[in-house]
């Protein structure tokens, strides 16, 4: 949704309809809403709509003690009824992603993140935060990337969707917490008015959708090749990319189909591939396996972290994308 909030107000800009846009966006993952079952639902509305308290306990004498239970927080996709793990999970299975790949991948993930904090990439993107209740303490850079990740320890863990025969497990899935994020927008002409300097332009955009009930995440295949079209570029004119991890599998699904020739022709209608991703360019300090995904806030994440990338470089493109629940896909080109 940060994606979209970006080109929205690109667009706001664009139009004339503003001059200055914060775009961005936030999501609170570690306090998720609990559903409860319908007839709770309609007690609960007939004992509002009652007069006087004999009438407000009678709505609630047909409950049952088990409708009472609220049900658990699942992040399921409401079209197709998949979870994201399963849509995951079924992936990894048609694409033949390996457990062992999967854990490698989120080991890199990891290692990558460390070593960006180490080398004080974040520093100047994450703002502390004093934590609640008390506020004694403060949160000074993101509590999930692992220092003691091990090839070994993501082996040993067990599968959390299929668990008896699926290879996707907790460890190469993103991690649901807290997260804000937002960029400053507006047009080079006003940022040297106000005396800001300009990290990085936006150049292109495209979203997708696909049928979620197929390989719901890979939307990153197909709304990359329209962002590129637009932007009259090509993969390899792509400097840095980061593409969000959602689960290693589905990176490894959207990586296998980039390069691959058969999967444009038949799902692009192209004759071409989309374009090999260098292992050298792709989610240079982590991702959302490493870094969480706080879903609103990811797309602008993202985005800042590309943008002081090509501001470090002095020069470059960046190609910015994320798959999604629904079958969505969004992809962002940034250039310097």
């Amino acid at each position: 949704t940060s994606t979209q909030a970006i080109v929205s107000g690109t667009q706001a800009i664009l139009h004339g309809d503003a001059d200055i846009v914060i775009a961005g966006g936030s999501d609170t993952l570690s306090k998720p809403p609990f559903m409860y079952d319908d007839k709770v639902v309609d007690a609960l509305m007939a004992a509002n709509a009652a007069k006087d308290l004999p009438s407000k306990v009678k709505a609630f004498t047909r409950l049952r003690p088990g409708d009472l239970a609220p049900r658990p927080p699942a992040l399921a996709d409401l079209s197709s009824g998949l979870t994201m793990g399963a849509a995951a999970e079924k992936m990894a299975r048609e694409n033949g992603i390996s457990r062992e790949a999967q854990d490698e991948y989120a080991y890199e993930s990891h290692m990558k993140a460390v070593a960006a904090w180490e080398k004080g990439i974040f520093d100047d993107e994450v703002m502390p935060l004093p934590i609640p209740p008390q506020y004694k303490e403060t949160a000074t850079q993101d509590g999930i990337p692992r220092a003691d990740s091990t090839l070994e320890k993501l082996a040993s863990l067990r599968p959390a969707y299929d668990r008896s025969y699926g290879s996707v497990t907790a460890g190469t899935s993103s991690p649901l917490t807290d997260g804000a994020a937002a960029v400053l927008l507006m047009e080079e002409k006003t940022a040297k008015r106000l005396g800001f300097e300009s990290k990085a332009f936006i150049k292109s955009w495209a979203f997708a959708g696909l049928d979620p009930a197929w390989q719901m995440l890979m939307g990153p295949s197909f709304a990359t090749p329209a962002a590129l079209e637009k932007g009259n570029l090509t993969l390899a004119d792509i400097d840095v990319i980061d593409m969000h991890e959602a689960f290693a599998a589905q990176m490894l699904s959207n990586i296998q189909a980039f390069k691959s020739a058969e999967w444009a022709q038949q799902y692009l209608g192209r004759d071409e591939a989309i374009g090999e991703i260098s292992e050298d360019k792709l989610n240079l300090y982590g991702g959302s396996i490493s870094l969480g995904h706080p879903f609103a806030a990811t797309g602008a994440r993202q985005a800042l972290t590309m943008a002081n990338e090509l501001q470090r470089r002095d020069k470059g493109t960046a190609l910015v994308t994320q798959c999604a629940a629904g079958g969505l896909g969004a992809a962002l080109i940034l250039e310097r």
